[in-house]
């Protein structure tokens, strides 16, 4: 891994290529308690539905940047197509590289295919290696500020807060 990874990593800081790590993240909109402790007892607002907010997302390596498509449905190869179309309109003239998981839905024909047909460079990390991935890095501190010990009322305000541009340049570091 450390072969195909650490060169593409050099071109990256170089300005010579574009390296996005991807993955998907599932916001739940239920109660997540943090820390709870009280001599009484303590009712805690809670949604009473499970409403899931889909982000799947590539980010890049270097400027820290964010890119993502959503929806309330699930994850599957045509979303990654579509982050891949995206991806190909905002980087135009560079390589691109998506550092992905082992999702099935990543290594499926279409994908591969698709790939090939914009010129999108695929590098799978190996099995069971989250710790290997940036993004999964900014999928759990999103969670923890979003999620935990916070009352949504309308789905709408959950979705805005989770990637409010804000939030996300804050965390990114822009």
């Amino acid at each position: 891994m450390d072969q195909e990874l650490n060169p593409r990593i050099e071109e990256a800081k170089q300005g010579k290529r574009q390296l996005l790590f991807v993955d998907a993240s599932h916001f739940v909109m239920m109660a997540f308690l943090g820390y709870l402790w009280s001599i009484t007892r303590v009712f805690v607002k809670s949604p009473s539905g499970r409403q899931r907010y889909n982000v799947l997302g590539a980010f890049n390596a270097i400027t820290h940047e964010l890119i993502t498509v959503t929806n309330t449905i699930y994850i599957n190869a045509q979303s990654v197509i579509e982050l891949m179309r995206k991806l190909r309109e905002k980087y135009t003239s560079s390589p691109i590289t998506l550092v992905l998981d082992n999702a099935s839905y990543q290594r499926c024909n279409a994908i591969m295919d698709f790939s090939k047909e914009v010129d999108i460079e695929l590098l799978f990390l190996p099995p069971y290696s989250p710790n290997l991935n940036l993004i999964e890095r900014l999928w759990k501190y999103i969670k923890k500020e979003c999620l935990y010990n916070k009352y949504y009322e309308k789905f709408a305000d959950f979705k805005s807060f989770i990637l409010g541009k804000d939030k996300i340049n804050s965390i990114c570091g822009m």
